[in-house]
């Protein structure tokens, strides 16, 4: 299969420290968003095999050397709470007014329950533009959209459609819409883009944030073939209509090839949870084997040139 993204050479930019517990294992599924002439990175971490998940914070100016990176977490399980006290997972980044909107999966257990059930659903919270750059941590109260749901990858559309705000997300195998008159309270929910034979033949779920472009709202997202095998696409969904999908790559955008792709923690997957669009050049963060942290890039003009019209 021929690849629409060009890996970066320097591959990984990010990989786990063994001088810092809360990420000497792994360092994977990177929320990315473009602020203040910096790429700013919010990162999935943990200590060891099994452990909480945390979130970390680094930054590139190029989208490729990491300047900064923060040397304790910047987001982490609500003390007490049980619906997130197994982690804080998969982070997404969305700009939206004066606030950034983060999404992410949390993973705890069933409140209440006599016999100890997991759970994962979709999280949300917020914090303000100036706190994000300013690096003041003072997050949001933390809201549930779809309660008790087996629910993740929730992609927030940066402005608001036909008077409403939006939202992908996943309930298996397929990758749904949701609407908000609020940011808070979701539904009139519907299947977006579902499995197909070949490389998405298992599932499909959400990758980046919609991007904005002059054909539509650029869709990254992630597929599973039969042999569980992660790799990344991509599509375009009408930008005044978000349900109706327009353009559809048939072969994947981003696969494993490299040796630290097919071997980590978890081998043969590449995944995303952000791509930032600089300069008409897409800038894309993903994982290799849910170990390290990567970066590869296209042309916005070439990516859209490779998906055909359904």
């Amino acid at each position: 299969m021929s690849c629409v993204f060009e890996k970066y050479k320097g591959n990984p930019i990010l990989k786990p420290n063994p001088k810092r517990m809360w990420e000497s294992y792994m360092v994977f599924n990177s929320a990315a968003i473009y602020l203040g002439g910096k790429i700013h990175l919010l990162y999935r971490a943990r200590g060891r095999k099994g452990g909480v998940s945390k979130l970390g914070y680094a930054s590139t100016n190029d989208g490729f050397l990491i300047e900064e990176r923060l040397n304790h977490p910047v987001f982490e399980p609500e003390h007490g709470n049980e619906l997130e006290c197994l982690g804080c997972e998969d982070p997404r980044l969305t700009e939206i007014e004066d606030r950034i909107y983060l999404t992410y999966t949390a993973y705890g257990k069933v409140p209440g329950l006599l016999t100890s059930l997991k759970s994962i659903q979709i999280a949300m919270t917020s914090i303000s533009t100036q706190d994000f750059i300013q690096k003041s941590w003072r997050w949001g109260p933390r809201n549930y959209p779809f309660p008790m749901v087996d629910n993740k990858h929730a992609c927030l559309f940066p402005e608001k459609i036909g008077g409403r705000w939006v939202m992908y997300h996943r309930i298996p195998p397929h990758i749904w819409i949701a609407y908000s008159d609020d940011l808070t309270h979701w539904g009139d929910t519907s299947i977006v883009l579902s499995p197909r034979k070949g490389w998405e033949y298992f599932k499909v779920g959400g990758g980046a944030p919609p991007i904005k472009t002059e054909e539509g709202w650029l869709i990254i997202y992630h597929a599973v073939d039969k042999e569980w095998n992660y790799r990344l696409g991509a599509a375009v969904a009408d930008s005044k209509h978000p349900h109706k999908i327009l353009k559809r790559g048939r072969e994947p955008i981003l696969e494993p090839q490299e040796e630290y792709e097919l071997k980590g923690v978890v081998p043969n997957v590449i995944f995303t949870c952000g791509a930032v669009l600089k300069d008409d050049k897409v800038y894309l963060y993903y994982s290799d084997a849910d170990t390290v942290m990567c970066v590869a890039t296209t042309e916005i003009s070439e990516l859209l040139g490779s998906l055909e019209k359904v």
